[in-house]
């Protein structure tokens, strides 16, 4: 056995240490337990939470999304929509128009995103789990039908069963020089039946999905699109696609993955967790102090020790390694244990749900978790870089005693 690593274990285990290091030494290694049990869950947690808006994402946006470089509005070719139809790995390409507009139910008023979308987007299927009531159908016996998100539903108090009360859609004419909020003949107004209600989360469930022909003639587009959302096949690779895609349209167009959709708001979640784990990081660091002034009293407790080693052809160095496996051990003890609570309580956490996020949600109704080995490497990096810090001056010292 390396012989600097015999006599620190002996330190490590050994009774005869004064009462007070003891204390120390067990102080530092539950701050150290501690917060690594807080890195490991806290990093899961915000991994979690990036997976759940993934999910999210994906039952609302699509894998790629076209829209034009300038301006809201771009004009696509039959020759352009075949070309795109017919690229490797696309499945669907569904032609989109949205604008906000006004939507009424009743005497209640409330603005809405109103998306127009072809006869494809019900072949997607990415709201079918989502959907509350009704059903996803926009067109049902030769009638269009609204499938409306949650919040509207609530804005508007909408009742799906009622077939009298219609929704009422208005979007201002494009021939008006100026608005009058007080006339109606500066909206374009049309009227339709809300067949369905979805529910996901806020910032999808302000949506009234339309079928395509009645937005364009609602508001004014023609033959003109804000995007074209295109589904690719299940094995396709969602950066290949774009590729290919990139080289037919060129740069008038601009294509977008699902995360470059949302790249924000991932993006703040990973500086967030990069905040947090920083913050827990410093919070280890000055919970493994207690390791430093455990060490600088044992060096003196055992400068008799010390002496004799030398005496006995021990070098600086030797002694040096001494301490600061002594060092390493009690922060490993510490860690090991926080690493296997953190692991244990992640893993009751994604199996048992045992805290709840208090809300209602159609994909997930407690704090999701999500474990990665790349954290675990980051806490245990952590942990070794805290632990060398905080032993080095005690150890040298110790080593310069002879």
């Amino acid at each position: 056995m390396n012989f600097p690593l015999f006599v620190a274990r002996r330190y490590f285990t050994s009774k005869k240490k004064k009462s007070f290091i003891s204390l120390i030494s067990n102080i530092s290694m539950l701050g150290v337990g501690v917060g690594t049990m807080a890195l490991v869950i806290v990093m899961s947690v915000f991994n979690g939470m990036e997976e759940l808006n993934r999910q999210l994402f994906r039952s609302f946006d699509p894998d790629l999304k076209i829209t034009p470089a300038k301006g809201k509005r771009f004009t696509i070719t039959p020759a352009q929509l075949t070309q795109i139809q017919q690229t490797e790995g696309v499945k669907f390409a569904t032609q989109v128009v949205e604008d906000n507009a006004l939507a009424s139910y009743g005497d209640r008023k409330v603005v809405v995103k109103l998306k127009g979308v072809d006869e494809t987007y019900t072949q997607r299927h990415q709201l079918d789990t989502s959907m509350i009531e009704g059903k996803l159908s926009l067109m049902e016996d030769g009638e269009p039908k609204a499938v409306v998100g949650g919040t509207v539903q609530q804005l508007l108090g909408i009742n799906t069963n009622d077939i009298l009360t219609p929704l009422e859609l208005w979007y201002p004419r494009s021939d008006t020089k100026t608005l009058n909020l007080n006339s109606t003949d500066a909206f374009n107004e049309q009227i339709i039946r809300v067949g369905g209600v979805y529910m996901l989360e806020l910032r999808f469930d302000d949506y009234v999905i339309v079928p395509l022909d009645f937005a364009t003639e609602l508001l004014n587009y023609g033959a003109q699109r804000s995007a074209l959302e295109i589904q690719i096949k299940p094995n396709a690779d969602p950066d290949q696609v774009k590729q290919l895609l990139v080289e037919k349209l060129g740069e008038k167009f601009q294509v977008r993955t699902r995360d470059e959709q949302n790249a924000d708001l991932l993006r703040a979640i990973r500086i967030e967790k990069l905040f947090v784990t920083v913050t827990l990081i410093l919070i280890v660091l000055v919970a493994a102090v207690n390791i430093f002034f455990s060490l600088s009293m044992l060096v003196i407790e055992k400068r008799d020790d010390i002496r004799m080693l030398f005496a006995m052809g021990a070098t600086a160095a030797t002694v040096k390694r001494i301490f600061l496996f002594e060092g390493s051990l009690v922060a490993l003890t510490g860690a090991i244990v926080g690493l296997v609570l953190g692991v244990v309580i992640c893993w009751l956490q994604q199996t048992y749900g045992l805290v709840s996020m208090g809300m209602v949600s159609s994909l997930v109704d407690a704090y999701p978790v999500k474990m990665e080995w790349p954290d675990f490497v980051i806490t245990a990096l952590s942990v070794i870089a805290v632990t060398i810090t905080v032993s080095y001056l005690p150890a040298k010292r110790a080593g310069e005693m002879g």
